[in-house]
């Protein structure tokens, strides 16, 4: 985050009184006002020995921000689980609920969770309802937008979205989700299953899991398939009875999205192996799996990189690296840009590997040799073209496929 930033609320902290009954209750108003103008996606509040730590994630870096004095570390939590109607005096176990504020478009969901020096907090701002409803909204390239409309279409099969925690996968799951119901208007049923409901879509019917009556995801997957479903969306696949259930719907005559933790699409294929799943069942079953990252986009002010080393480990003719300007707020980029791979199972060769239980590694080769533009091969022409730097490629995707 910007030391100016940074610098700006601590200023606006620090003019609040302790003493004050109501510090806890300011704080926290400072905080989360100062969150939602910022753009942050998650607000983390960590207990320490000597007080309760404040970071901000923005563009996916975390930052230290502050941190408060111990005797109000409690309050300050307090006051949050309050806002999201959570239980003040259950310390000792995690609780999760949502702060909606009237004047704003900004939904936030809150966290705790105990540690050893209190209760941890992470609250995370979703955007606002208005953003990223569409395909279109997310700036997908035309050859992986443009097959995916079409399989959208589709009266069954699965439709993964992978990639790593904050990487987007939901955003593209509700955009999808919303496409559909456009399409349709009306005529298809579309339902879900989620853990929790993030955003709220007009025409899905939309139902939450709630362990303590025995409704899980794929319980509930299993009650769902009798309402008559044509579309139908899981929040996530976490474990075998899910991703059992989910796919058995997707041969089945619906047609089924959903979002899966793994590093690339060839690796969704080899995890979902690795949970027992049959083979015939994800050649038969799945349509495509789009695996995502979200990259840093270079700011105007960025110049040419001087480090040789930056253009051979990426092998590309050209690259720019950040500088910081007002603009850019010091940190020398600006915003975030979608990187994706699309895996379809559509070629032969790559519906022997997965009937092989080939590895993760035979599975990608065959997906490129089918036509598959990898994601290596994406984050090198955004650096080619100057939307970001090395440096960015490196800290998002790692050095292992370089």
């Amino acid at each position: 985050m910007p030391r100016s930033m940074v610098s700006n609320l601590c200023e606006e902290l620090a003019r609040l009184n302790t003493a004050d009954p109501e510090y806890a209750a300011r704080s926290v108003d400072v905080v989360l006002a100062s969150a939602r103008k910022a753009g942050v996606s998650d607000v983390h509040l960590q207990p320490i020995g000597n007080g309760l730590e404040l970071k901000y994630r923005l563009d996916g870096v975390l930052t230290p921000i502050s941190v408060f004095p111990a005797q109000s570390a409690v309050n300050i939590v307090a006051r949050l689980k309050v806002l999201a109607g959570l239980l003040t005096y259950h310390t000792d176990r995690p609780q999760e609920g949502r702060i909606r504020l009237p004047e704003d478009d900004v939904e936030m969901r809150v966290c705790t969770f105990p540690t050893l020096h209190g209760e941890r907090v992470v609250v995370r701002l979703f955007g606002g309802t208005q953003r990223y409803q569409y395909l279109d909204d997310l700036g997908l390239p035309e050859d992986v937008s443009q097959p995916l409309r079409l399989l959208l279409s589709e009266t069954s099969g699965a439709i993964l979205v992978s990639g790593p925690a904050g990487s987007g996968k939901t955003t593209t799951g509700y955009a999808a989700l919303r496409e559909i119901a456009r399409q349709s208007s009306g005529s298809r049923s579309l339902v879900s299953i989620e853990d929790p409901i993030e955003v709220a879509v007009d025409g899905v019917a939309q139902s939450q899991v709630h362990p303590p009556a025995g409704l899980d995801l794929a319980n509930g997957l299993r009650f769902l398939l009798r309402q008559d479903p044509e579309v139908i969306m899981v929040g996530e696949i976490r474990d075998r009875a899910t991703a059992d259930t989910a796919l058995q719907a997707s041969l089945t005559g619906h047609l089924l999205l959903s979002t899966f933790h793994a590093g690339s699409a060839a690796e969704t294929v080899g995890r979902l192996l690795d949970m027992g799943i049959e083979p015939y069942v994800l050649r038969s079953g799945l349509l495509a799996i789009l695996n995502q990252r979200l990259l840093r986009r270079l700011c105007s002010c960025a110049t040419p990189s001087t480090d040789p080393d930056d253009r051979l480990s990426l092998a590309v003719d050209r690259a720019m690296t950040p500088r910081g300007c007002d603009e850019c707020r010091g940190t020398g980029y600006r915003g975030r840009f979608l990187l994706v791979e699309m895996l379809t199972l559509s070629r032969s060769e790559l519906a022997r590997a997965i009937l092989a239980r080939s590895e993760t590694a035979d599975i990608e080769r065959s997906a490129t040799e089918a036509g598959m533009t990898s994601r290596w091969e994406r984050a090198c022409q955004a650096v080619d073209e100057g939307l970001t730097s090395p440096a960015e490629v490196r800290r998002v995707l790692g050095f292992s496929g370089m």
